[in-house]
């Protein structure tokens, strides 16, 4: 039988939707075909030969079609439980640091009981859940890391940065603000496309397939406040699951909209777009600042979910625009501000983005892209649905479409007749007025106290580093633990994200860099009698071990997220808890959240982000590694006289290239 070529030009009007639906779920073929948007035209050029049914046709390209974006998401392995002995064990390890010969001693006696008596216990428990469930943690570390927790959200939880590009499109560029924003919606709305046709290719290392539910959570999602827990809501769907909701949120002036992004099946052009931003910016502009509700999402949870209660008992249409802010695709946020600093500077950026107006984000959507007046752009987002790998590469995405389009829109400049956007206007009395100005009043003093660094090292960056035959992740933890210990003069308790994704729905563990070679090789750096040798041969020691344990926890053999589970069980059969978990060692290496240094690598591309410090004595550290330079943003609490986010940055970078120089002159 001869090889039929088929050409298909693939597109979701509304009116091929239904008709093509079957092919649509399916995303286009990977070769000889057009992707192009919104008209579907399905035709057989093998000549002779009849046109092709539908059921032939999808039939005939269901053995050429590229990997769908959830297509694996069943055939992922479950998250295991590691073994009672090998978790116990490397926490021995890991609080070895932090303890005195008598503390340890006594540690150790804690941790032998445990194992043989009610952890054994425990153990067997978390076996049998295992059992029951493909991912043992799933639902405990969703309530107990983000949807239990009661200090604001915003802020404390969430995280966020410069947008994508500035180093390609850094201002003054061309066009007005508007006129870019409404280039980066248009690529934020593609992005959307890709997922809900399933056209994103799935995540591997390497070979091995990584899971994508997290990526369900970017749009159309939102945490909904709680009096003693938060719920998330997902409004998300698959072209093959059903209607998705379309709509946008923009927010100015304390003021809210909201417009389709899609008219008659399509999604709206730059232009349109622009028409829709131009529009709410006069509106903005001529009349005076909104009421700024979306400030109660920047206080304590309790606070606001009782203010939310009041909210729409005031008025039942208060709870309609509740929810259509929280089903919306995202919310553009449109600030006055002006952050501009250099390429080598993020800091004004990176704080307006993490720190900025609370009245125009809502800070439990899953994406709040900001436009700034001088043409860049940041985002903050809720961490509870996702962690930041998922923004990281959609905002990768962009980054590369707008270089390749020059950061210019070459379509058609024609603008349909789409209705215009329509506000969104609570219903509030004097005590919504009052929670609201509590609400922003407690979010100024938090951020003031906010220190934030973001600086580019522009010394060297990945390539010279793998030069030396050295992991480019692990140079930089290294150089933290011992720009930490050299300024502090003693060993910091460190939270590293190791990804479990090889898993069913598995998000992190903790990876604690600040292992006993970390420290011996740092006392070595700072030991005036230790040659050159000795540093080297303890610095390969350090690299060795932190290796082996970020390989293990990626593999699920980690430790922290074991305790936890055995911890919970405990919990919620009524049991006392485990002395393991009250002994001071435990805290004082960071267990139960305690990490003096938080910290984690946002990628090896130009996307860069910040958090809060875990405590406050401590640091959050997030960096992302290229070839020629590491981008670093510190963050630390003003009112601890302890840290300083600026001295740290300045021994990290004094730590990084002794370094370099003691690879280097080993030949390694």
């Amino acid at each position: 039988m001869s090889r039929i070529k088929v050409n298909v030009v693939w597109s979701l009007s509304s009116s091929c939707r239904q008709q093509h639906s079957e092919l649509l779920s399916l995303g286009p073929p990977s070769t000889g075909t057009k992707c192009g948007y919104r008209c579907c035209k399905i035709k057989s050029t093998h000549p002779g030969e009849a046109k092709l049914t539908r059921e032939e046709m999808a039939s005939r390209l269901a053995g050429t079609l590229p990997e769908r974006t959830f297509q694996y998401q069943n055939s992922l392995p479950p998250l295991p439980v590691p073994p009672l002995e090998g978790s116990l064990s490397k926490y021995l390890d890991a609080v070895h640091p932090f303890a005195s010969e008598g503390e340890f001693k006594a540690t150790v006696e804690i941790v032998r009981k445990f194992r043989e008596g009610v952890g054994k216990e425990l153990h067997q428990k978390l076996l049998q859940r295992a059992k029951e469930r493909r991912n043992w943690l799933e639902e405990w570390w969703l309530d107990t890391a983000y949807l239990e927790v009661r200090i604001p959200s915003q802020l404390n939880v969430n995280f966020g940065g410069p947008g994508p590009y500035l180093e390609h499109f850094w201002p003054p560029a061309e066009g007005s603000s508007l006129q870019r924003t409404s280039i980066i919606t248009w690529h934020t709305l593609q992005y959307w496309d890709l997922l809900r046709t399933e056209r994103l290719a799935p995540q591997k290392a390497g070979k091995t397939l990584l899971d994508m539910d997290q990526f369900r959570m970017l749009y159309c999602t939102c945490k909904v406040p709680g009096v003693k827990k938060d719920t998330i809501h997902n409004y998300f769907k698959t072209a093959s699951e059903g209607p998705c909701p379309s709509h946008l949120v923009v927010m100015c002036r304390g003021r809210i909209f909201t417009f389709d992004a899609l008219f008659d099946g399509q999604i709206l052009s730059p232009p349109e777009l622009l028409r829709q931003l131009i529009f709410v910016k006069e509106r903005c502009e001529g009349e005076p600042e909104g009421d700024g509700v979306s400030a109660l999402t920047s206080d304590e949870r309790t606070r606001w979910a009782k203010a939310r209660e009041h909210l729409i008992c005031i008025d039942p249409h208060n709870k309609t625009i509740l929810e259509t802010i929280q089903s919306s695709l995202f919310v553009i946020s449109l600030d006055e501000s002006k952050p501009y600093s250099s390429p080598e500077n993020y800091t004004n950026l990176t704080a307006a983005a993490l720190t900025g107006n609370p009245t125009i984000r809502w800070g439990d959507k899953s994406y709040n892209s900001i436009a700034f007046a001088d043409g860049t752009f940041g985002s903050t987002c809720d961490h509870a649905p996702y962690d930041a790998m998922v923004l990281v590469s959609m905002c990768w995405y962009l980054d590369q479409q707008i270089r390749a389009t020059e950061g210019q829109w070459k379509g058609s400049d024609t603008v349909r007749q789409i209705p215009l956007p329509e506000e969104l206007l609570f219903t509030l009395d004097e005590k919504a007025h009052s929670d609201i100005c509590h609400a922003k009043q407690q979010y100024l003093e938090s951020t003031q106290d906010l220190q934030l660094v973001c600086y580019a090292f522009t010394a060297f960056g990945k390539s010279a580093i793998k030069q030396k035959k050295l992991h480019p992740d692990t140079f930089i933890q290294l150089a933290m633990q011992l720009a930490y210990h050299r300024l502090h003069k003693k060993p910091g308790s460190c939270y590293e994200t190791a990804t479990t994704r090889k898993f069913y729905h598995a998000r992190t563990e903790t990876m604690r860099p600040c292992t006993r070679e970390a420290v011996s090789w740092c006392k070595a750096m700072m030991d005036p009698a230790c040659d050159a040798n000795g540093r080297r041969t303890a610095m390969l020691s350090a690299f060795n071990k932190h290796n082996k344990l970020m390989s293990e926890a990626q593999d699920g053999n980690g430790f922290d997220r074991h305790l936890l589970g055995l911890y919970l069980i405990a919990k919620e059969e009524g049991r006392p808890t485990p002395e393991l978990f009250s002994d001071p060692l435990y805290s004082r290496s960071g267990g139960g959240g305690n990490f003096v240094l938080s910290s984690s690598l946002v990628g090896y591309t130009t996307i860069m982000g910040a958090v809060a410090p875990m405590v406050h004595h401590g640091y959050g550290f997030f960096y992302r590694i290229r070839d020629d330079r590491i981008v670093i943003s510190i963050t630390a609490w003003k009112s601890c006289r302890e840290t300083d986010a600026a001295s740290l940055f300045n021994v990290f970078s004094s730590s990084m290239h002794e370094m370099l120089h003691l690879a280097t002159t080993a030949q390694l």
